[in-house]
């Protein structure tokens, strides 16, 4: 992904190096630790869950140190770089998509984390991965993520892409907040079945994938940025997180009904719906008869 040199967000909050080193969940091992990351990779309802596992206090370990620039706290300059990059493009993708709708974007900020960071939706972890919460409207990531995605999936070098996309999925749960989709999913979910409101989860995720792929069609048409394998990569990290697949390598078996998340066939199938047409009206899983 050719992404050196594109507009960098200033919508980006560093709170990397602020007391709250790295360290697992309270209660969680490796096993917890990569099943947790996997799960998480494209992000879900991250209210239960932080709330869930959140603890009551900082989580110790490496990496504590003051806060500033990647020169002060010897933290990579260039993965915040890429970070500000990719959420620029998702501004630059969304703000005009809602022009057309007559609704105004409104840019959520991304906020990078080292360990565990207080959120409005409780305690984040970096062993939950990326997440999005609609209280503060903030995507979170511990950029520590992407370097155990990438040594746990053997991934070559240049993973940008999937890491691209794990944040446009992101963003597109901030775009459900702001068009009250979260809302009415949510408000049902309350009146529902267990099974029933796990469908809903299903159609709610589904959706944020497809919008990340009208964030790759539109990035891709303004600006060129992908290169030979990029696309194969988003779909390989969209198959891999598939609820059946990690449902099967984690017990053996596959409760459909337990889906929160869709299938790893559904979940490609509307990214690349997203990323063919560019059009976030094709999107609606909701109203689809089948997924």
């Amino acid at each position: 992904m050719r992404w050196r040199g594109g507009r960098r967000s200033g919508n980006v909050e560093d709170r990397r190096g602020l007391g709250m080193g790295r360290g697992l969940a309270a209660g969680g091992g490796i096993g917890t630790l990569v099943i947790a990351l996997l799960v998480m990779l494209l992000g879900g309802d991250p209210g239960a869950v932080l709330q869930d596992g959140g603890t009551s206090g900082p989580l110790a370990g490496p990496g504590a140190g003051p806060a500033g620039s990647g020169a002060e706290t010897g933290f990579d300059d260039e993965a915040r770089a890429f970070v500000e990059t990719v959420l620029g493009y998702t501004e630059d993708t969304w703000h005009p998509i809602f022009q057309q709708m007559g609704r105004t974007y409104v840019e959520p900020t991304l906020v990078l984390f080292s360990g565990a960071t207080r959120t409005q939706c409780g305690m984040g972890q970096a062993a939950m991965g990326p997440f999005y919460c609609p209280l503060d409207q903030k995507v979170y990531i511990d950029l520590s993520f992407y370097a155990d995605l990438q040594r746990m999936a053997g991934a070559r070098s240049d993973f940008d892409f999937a890491q691209a996309y794990v944040i446009a999925h992101e963003v597109g749960h901030h775009v459900q907040n702001l068009l009250g989709i979260s809302d009415e999913v949510h408000a049902a979910r309350q009146r529902l079945s267990e099974g029933e409101g796990n469908a809903l989860s299903v159609r709610l995720e589904l959706q944020a994938d497809c919008f990340a792929g009208v964030w790759g069609h539109h990035t891709q048409q303004r600006w060129a940025v992908l290169e030979s394998g990029d696309v194969e990569e988003a779909l390989r990290a969209a198959s891999a997180i598939g609820d059946d697949r990690l449902q099967r390598q984690s017990q053996g078996y596959v409760v459909p009904e337990s889906f929160t998340h869709g299938t790893s066939a559904q979940r490609v199938e509307w990214f690349r719906r997203g990323f063919e047409s560019g059009d976030a009206r094709q999107c609606d899983t909701f109203a689809a008869r089948s997924l």
